[in-house]
């Protein structure tokens, strides 16, 4: 417990006292605290901003997570999930692409204490999904692989032995990874096969053999698990067409197999390739890259996709090249992160499930290779 402290008074006292960038309308309840990564190729960071009690949000410290990033320019991993939460808001995970590593954090009243960085047992792991004390690693790059592990009380990970599974194809492009809310089952995305990939998670950890179902939506991204078990996905669309992307839901099967529930429903936007499930799962916000726009669905009982208002719910400034998205954890807020713009794009969530935008928090590199975010 000592050593605890003594590292959270550390990380107060070496914590950057930056201008406040934005302003919230209003008073928060209470602070707000958002992650985004660097992927930096020489040095992986993981940045914090924080919101003062009256609603403003200043970068509060950055955090070294002792593994390479890929580098690039906008969008170089082509994933969702580089940056993970655990369930209970108590672990942050990090993929070091350039590195083969994943980096664990203890999150601890919104500060980072880094607890360990291990080896993926792959090439450029770009998404990271955790149940419990189960973690999984997707590796894009080579034979595209998943990996599992035993994550301890200490945040150490212990690779479970002859765990590793491939996906459909090299070169597939694994580009996302979640766990349904019982643990029974682990969804990837195969975004250049544009397949879905279902997996049956064993008692020990190790998963089942891999059961590919093609996806029936073109351009197909990422997908998240509602907590009623509903597979929420992100489509890109068909290549080449305006505002075309789309969402889909679907049910998995005890075999492993989909089905839709409601496929291919329109976002009015291009290049929705992220999505964000709120944590009582009445809502998920698409982050449509290409147009700058936010949209919004109701997920209704039977899973079912209903648009919130004209679908658009909310805008970044044009050419902000917004890409993944988040939710924060009292369902209040949605960040996107700008990575053409260098900038995090904030909005409260309206009663209606509209989006108000306020502001930016500035300051990050323009089309620098930044990956991954992760609200509190």
């Amino acid at each position: 417990m000592f050593n605890v402290i003594r590292a959270l008074m550390v990380i107060v006292i070496g914590a950057g006292i930056a201008t406040p960038m934005i302003s919230a309308a209003e008073p928060a309840s209470g602070p707000q605290t958002v992650f985004v990564m660097t992927n930096d190729a020489a040095k992986n960071e993981v940045i914090a901003y924080r919101q003062t009690g009256y609603g403003e949000f200043i970068e509060n410290h950055r955090y070294a997570t002792h593994g390479r990033g890929s580098g690039g320019t906008n969008d170089p991993l082509g994933s969702q999930g580089s940056l993970t939460l655990s369930e209970d808001h108590s672990w942050l995970f990090a993929a070091n692409a350039g590195s083969g590593t994943v980096s664990v954090f203890r999150v601890v009243r919104g500060f980072l204490l880094l607890a360990d960085t291990a080896p993926t047992g792959g090439s450029e792991p770009v998404a990271v999904a955790q149940h419990q004390n189960l973690v999984y690693v997707l590796n894009a790059a080579g034979s595209g692989s998943i990996v599992a592990f035993y994550l301890g009380y200490d945040g150490r990970l212990q690779p479970i032995e002859d765990s590793t599974v491939y996906l459909s194809a090299a070169g597939a492009g694994g580009a996302s990874i979640t766990i349904s809310p019982d643990g029974e089952f682990l969804a990837v995305t195969e975004r250049v096969a544009n397949n879905i990939d279902i997996f049956r998670i064993q008692p020990n950890g190790k998963l089942s053999a891999i059961v590919v179902n093609p996806s029936p939506g073109p351009g197909t991204f990422a997908a998240s698990f509602a907590p009623d078990g509903k597979l929420i996905v992100s489509e890109t669309g068909p290549a080449g067409a305006t505002n075309a992307s789309a969402i889909s839901s679907y049910a998995v099967l005890s075999g492993g197999t989909i089905a839709a529930i409601s496929q291919s429903v329109p976002t009015f936007g291009m290049a929705n390739c992220w999505n964000a499930i709120t944590p009582d799962g009445k809502r998920v916000y698409v982050s449509n890259a290409a147009s700058a726009t936010i949209s919004g669905f109701t997920i209704g009982k039977s899973g079912a996709l209903v648009p919130i208002g004209s679908t658009v719910v909310g805008s970044n400034p044009p050419g902000s090249g917004n890409l993944d998205i988040a939710v924060s954890g009292d369902g209040k807020y949605v960040y996107t992160l700008n990575s053409a713009a260098g900038a995090v794009g904030v909005f409260t969530i309206q009663s209606d499930g509209t989006l108000s935008n306020v502001g930016e928090v500035g300051g990050l590199p323009k089309s620098a290779g930044f990956n991954g975010i992760a609200a509190l």
